[in-house]
């Protein structure tokens, strides 16, 4: 876009004037001059086209906005001031982009944490290890059998020697009382 020129038939000065005037139709043949050049570069500047188009919206709304409040120093310079105005709003705009965090989604393992449901798992935890501790050897090597090492009660019976009735029996009313000495005391 340094390189933008208007076309020979176009005097920048006649086309600041009329805008400054009120003629709408320069307005819009301001914004076609311009608009196609403007898309061009910012599209390569920012390498995104939707900011491009939303910057060159803004690039036309500043420079119409100047031309219609005398701002312009030289009329005759309008293509530099419109190439001036682009390269400055879409350095904003990739000062803004970069100025940001970067956003990353929340792994399933952060977003699924629970502080508070993390703290009622260590607690039921610690009340499983207790009432563990209040079982009889057999009931909690039957248990830890069953549990760890996946065992039926046929097979835990012929490792220990016992029936697969006393095995049941014994893991039933381990069970049972783990289940009464586990419960927190909020749990009624």
């Amino acid at each position: 876009m340094s390189g933008l020129s208007l076309p020979r038939e176009t005097d920048p000065a006649d086309l600041v004037r009329r805008v400054q005037a009120g003629d709408r139709s320069a307005e819009d043949e301001l914004v076609l001059l311009f608009e196609r050049a403007l898309g061009f570069f910012l599209r390569r500047r920012l390498r995104d086209i939707e900011a491009a188009r939303e910057v060159t919206n803004d690039v036309l709304m500043a420079v119409l906005r100047a031309v219609r409040e005398n701002q312009l120093q030289d009329i005759r310079k309008l293509p530099a001031f419109v190439h001036g105005t682009a390269r400055n709003l879409a350095n904003n705009h990739l000062r803004a982009r970069f100025a940001r965090p970067v956003e990353e989604p929340l792994g399933e393992e952060l977003a699924s944490d629970d502080p508070v449901e993390g703290l009622e798992k260590q607690e039921q935890v610690a009340l499983v290890v207790a009432a563990m501790a209040q079982l009889s050897r057999s009931e909690r090597q039957i248990l830890l059998m069953t549990i760890e090492d996946g065992l039926k009660p046929g097979q835990i019976a012929r490792d220990l020697g016992l029936s697969s009735e006393v095995v049941r029996a014994r893991k039933s009313r381990a069970l049972r009382k783990l289940m009464a000495r586990s419960r927190s005391p909020s749990d009624g």
